[in-house]
């Protein structure tokens, strides 16, 4: 009985031996459970031991032993991608469409201004050499200034975008391809207001190009790829992702940059930025940098702006944008505030210009234009770029605040580059003579409000402010330095034309609006403000 008990407990661990070596060989063990079946002896356990006891660990492969688990752990973040793994298919793809702009500029010599000087054996001396010093001439002689920036190819039969500052003045341009090769390229357009330009080179063989993609699609936190020619070094690739969108930078009436933090470089000027498609959607144009270099700080125009630019340029040689034919100004809280509005949003109308496509009245100055064409305008700055985006001629949907309540006006747009003639003319000061001159002594003491000191508005303080005959209102003949006034660079031989947009031609007339305004609780009083040429701004005065 004994025996026979014996037989069966080591049928039982041979079996479980057996059962192990069967699971380690196809894969079901862990690497470090199998060896630890092949080193370890069998227990050796009393004959009156139960029979599950005889049974080894390593016979469940559910549960894998701590060991294992840890090296798990330890490789799982190897397995999980950190950003794009490669961008060598992509940047292959669109090399070829990138190229070098090299421009050359003949000038004379007229001046003793040093040039640029670099560390002696630094790598780039023969760079500045070559590009920013030119070839000097002696005694006022022409000289060669070269330079050099990006563009890239948007069309097969040789279309050519670049910045306009990299060719502006340039007599010759030329395009320098990846395969070495070099054309001869012509100026089609440029706008400056974008800082876009357009050339146009004549292949032998169609060339590689690249689409433009859509900038309003992109996120932050997308990943997109420079291409361009960094100090002259041509067809570099840089990877970053976008920082942030809509950016301001003071650069032109129109910003609304991309900004990346994607190595941009001079001489990345004009090149393209793609997103992970392969397609453009902005245009490399500046840097902030203190010392030259990227710091990580690039900005692009985006192609939601740029497209139109460039087929304008394309089929016209020049831009034809839209235009309102008003000034305007933002509406800060305290002119919110004035007008009535819950929130200060919107562009505030400063003035109309004579001629102009609204000059017949509908729309007015002190309305506020909170949408155009379906578009919310959100600030003053959104106004300017959506009527340009405009077609010439298009009759487009106005939504202004007048009064405290929304209009709707429809308007009919003109063509900006004729506008700007005609505001230029406008703007002309009016004859002087002979200069500034002082404040003339009132003949009885003249009432100060809110710091200001006024007087009517009569030929003698227009003879003294050298005021435009087209200006009604009450003149301000001195403005305490200490006031709120002061504040907002009110100044003597400006000129109140209206106080919470009701018209005022006298002092009095100022004195007793002010005091309405003060029995309503209101805080600011919103002024319509001219100078001597007749320009027009609003200012908010605080009601002391």
């Amino acid at each position: 009985m004994a025996s026979s008990s014996r037989s069966r407990q080591i049928g039982t661990r041979v079996l479980a031996t057996v059962l192990s070596a069967l699971l380690a060989s196809t894969g079901m063990l862990p690497a470090i459970a199998r060896a630890q079946a092949q080193i370890q002896p069998p227990v050796q356990a009393p004959i009156h031991a139960p029979v599950q006891a005889q049974v080894p660990a390593p016979v469940q492969p559910q549960k894998p032993s701590p060991q294992p688990q840890a090296q798990a752990q330890v490789q799982s973040p190897l397995q999980v991608p950190q950003g794009p793994q490669s961008v060598a298919d992509l940047a292959e793809r669109l090399l070829g469409a990138v190229v070098n702009i090299s421009t050359s500029q003949n000038v004379k010599s007229d001046d003793d201004a040093p040039a640029p000087q670099v560390p002696e054996g630094s790598p780039f001396q023969d760079f500045f050499d070559e590009f920013f010093k030119g070839e000097e001439g002696e005694g006022g002689s022409p000289r060669t200034v070269n330079s050099l920036g990006s563009g890239f190819v948007i069309d097969p039969t040789g279309f050519i975008v670049t910045n306009n500052h990299v060719i502006e003045g340039a007599d010759d341009i030329e395009a320098n391809f990846a395969d070495g090769s070099k054309l001869k390229a012509k100026l089609v357009g440029v706008d400056s207001k974008t800082d876009l330009a357009l050339l146009k080179v004549e292949p032998e063989e169609p060339l590689v190009a690249v689409p433009f993609g859509d900038s309003r699609q992109i996120r932050i936190g997308d990943w997109v790829m420079a291409i361009g020619n960094p100090f002259g070094l041509g067809g570099s690739v840089t990877v970053g992702i976008v920082s942030a969108r809509g950016r301001n930078i003071n650069a032109g009436p129109y910003d609304n940059f991309i900004q990346t933090d994607a190595a941009i470089n001079r001489g990345n000027s004009g090149g393209p930025l793609f997103n992970m498609k392969g397609e453009v959607i902005g245009i490399n144009t500046a840097i902030i940098s203190p010392s030259g270099g990227s710091i990580g700080i690039g900005f692009s125009v985006p192609t939601e702006l740029a497209e139109n630019v460039i087929a304008q340029l394309r089929e016209f040689g020049e831009t034809r944008r839209g235009w309102l034919g008003v000034r305007i100004q933002p509406v800060t809280d305290d002119i919110a505030e004035s007008l009535g509005m819950a929130a200060a949003k919107g562009a505030l109308v400063a003035g109309v210009i004579k001629g102009g496509p609204v000059d017949n009245g509908v729309i007015k100055t002190g309305d506020v234009i909170v949408r155009f064409d379906g578009k919310d305008v959100e600030e003053m700055r959104d106004l300017p770029r959506v009527v340009a985006e405009s077609p010439v001629g298009k009759a487009v949907d106005v939504v202004v605040i007048r009064d405290g309540k929304e209009v709707d006006v429809k308007v009919t747009l003109g063509r900006l580059e004729d506008g700007e003639k005609l505001a230029e003319n406008e703007s002309q000061p009016g004859e002087d003579n002979g200069g500034e001159k002082a404040p003339a002594e009132p003949a009885k003491p003249a009432p100060v409000i809110l710091g200001m000191t006024l007087g009517a508005l009569d030929e003698a303080a227009r003879k003294t402010y050298s005021i435009v005959d087209t200006v009604k209102g009450v003149v301000v003949t001195a403005v305490d330095e200490t006031s709120a006034a002061a504040e907002r660079r009110i100044q003597a031989g400006d000129v109140i034309v209206e106080i919470g947009q009701e018209a005022v031609s006298s002092p009095e007339e100022v004195s007793k609006r002010i005091a309405e305004l003060k029995s309503q609780d209101r805080r600011n009083a919103l002024l319509m403000i001219a100078d001597k040429t007749g320009a027009l701004r609003f200012v908010t005065v605080r009601i002391e």
